[in-house]
């Protein structure tokens, strides 16, 4: 790799990105919902947890390779499926080749902006994301599609709700990259020169369709058509969503549980794991960082089912904090979106590495030779850190009377 692509860690890839998008591409990925309190803990409790290391007796060697979800990767990291990444013409196939290049499993976005066959023929460990949405016979077709594709796994997500105002404000996302759009936006792209060129080679611009929710003989909807397609479409309940394990029939992943209620609901559905997640603080604002919410869950289902967390992870010491309080991996997504952004492939690959040598490192300072030895020993947890949502207390008990003879 060039040194002008290379960067240590994910916040210089992050710079990167920013110096290289336009304003608002840039703002739609740092976006949160409201005031940003739960975009902002995702991050700031990593900083709380502490680590108990060993000086003597390090392991010369580690091993990071691990099973997920019934998938060998190479390191407990997955890409979380993220919608239309227009920070790069390849978009999510770019990503997806270096997932597989790394080896590790590919989340593909039913809103993203490559049809899962070219992500599938990139990355033979994809899961296929859907939302709730439409009727159930378009989303069985939609299985069936990522089923013939080859699609390893399906991932309901359901950590996103309406709650979308900002604070700070919004970007404006066009409806599509018409004429109109491309002039009204010439002035932000022309002062990112190396990222319109790159769109300019290939003769398009940023894609803004959904080809993975195309209908037969129809075109593919743009995203805001995707979009109110899914605000219009009731809720799902708990029965729906045991339905769309049913449907797939195969290894399902529930996103977005912060309760331990919601946990065992799960269990009973019949997912096979569950991604500990608040979408990114881009669901209800004030929810708890997902890392304090992951040990109460894990601790109640993680013997049923894999528990994986999803929010925050910008070093590989995060993701050993995570595997120390009960996740068996951390899914990534803004990380992988700065590395997309500063240099396509190549720049994901980097952040893949920085994360790989991060985990190394803490094994090493903390002794572990394998990545399945880690311990809730090896992190400090101070107190009133663990947000135990939906734990039903038990009834406090009553004595017996006593008889008065």
């Amino acid at each position: 790799m060039s040194q002008h692509k290379w960067f240590e860690t994910v916040a210089i890839a992050q710079e990167r990105a920013r110096r290289r998008l336009p304003k608002s591409v840039y703002k739609a990925l740092i976006a949160g919902s409201e005031k940003g309190v739960t975009l902002a803990d995702n991050q700031a409790a990593f900083a709380e947890l502490g680590f108990a290391p060993h000086v003597i007796g390090a392991p010369p060697e580690r091993t990071l390779d691990t099973h997920v979800l019934g998938q060998p990767m190479s390191m407990p990291v997955m890409i979380s499926p993220t919608g239309v990444q227009a920070v790069h013409p390849e978009g999510e196939v770019a990503v997806a080749r270096a997932a597989a290049a790394r080896g590790i499993a590919m989340g593909l976005s039913s809103f993203a902006s490559k049809p899962i066959e070219e992500v599938v023929a990139a990355n033979s460990q994809t899961f296929f994301q859907m939302y709730w949405m439409g009727d159930r016979e378009s989303m069985a077709r939609r299985m069936q599609r990522a089923r013939d594709a080859g699609a390893v796994g399906l991932i309901a997500t359901t950590d996103w709700s309406f709650s979308n105002g900002r604070d700070w404000g919004s970007p404006i996302i066009p409806q599509a990259m018409d004429l109109k759009t491309i002039i009204t936006r010439s002035p932000e792209a022309l002062v990112r020169p190396r990222w319109s060129a790159q769109f300019a080679r290939t003769g398009r611009p940023p894609e803004l369709s959904t080809p993975n929710l195309t209908e037969a003989g129809k075109p593919a909807p743009g995203f805001f058509e995707a979009y109110y397609e899914w605000m219009q479409t009731p809720p799902p309940t708990w029965d729906d969503i045991a339905w769309m394990a049913q449907e797939w029939g195969g290894t399902f992943l529930l996103k977005g549980v912060c309760r331990v209620d919601d946990a065992l609901r799960a269990v009973d559905a019949g997912v096979s794991g569950i991604s500990v997640s608040n979408h990114g603080g881009n669901n209800l604002d004030s929810t708890p960082a997902s890392i304090r919410c992951v040990s109460a869950v894990a601790d109640r289902v993680g013997d049923q089912i894999d528990v994986v967390l999803d929010g925050g992870v910008r070093r590989g010491s995060d993701v050993v904090k995570a595997l120390a309080l009960g996740a068996r991996a951390t899914l990534i997504g803004r990380a992988y979106l700065w590395g997309l952004g500063a240099g396509g492939q190549a720049g994901v690959e980097n952040v893949l590495d920085v994360l790989r040598g991060g985990i190394d490192s803490a094994l090493r300072g903390l002794g572990r030779a394998d990545i399945h030895d880690v311990q809730r020993s090896d992190v400090l947890v101070p107190d009133g850190f663990t947000r135990e949502l939906g734990v039903v207390p038990a009834p406090a008990s009553v004595p017996e009377p006593v008889a008065v003879g």
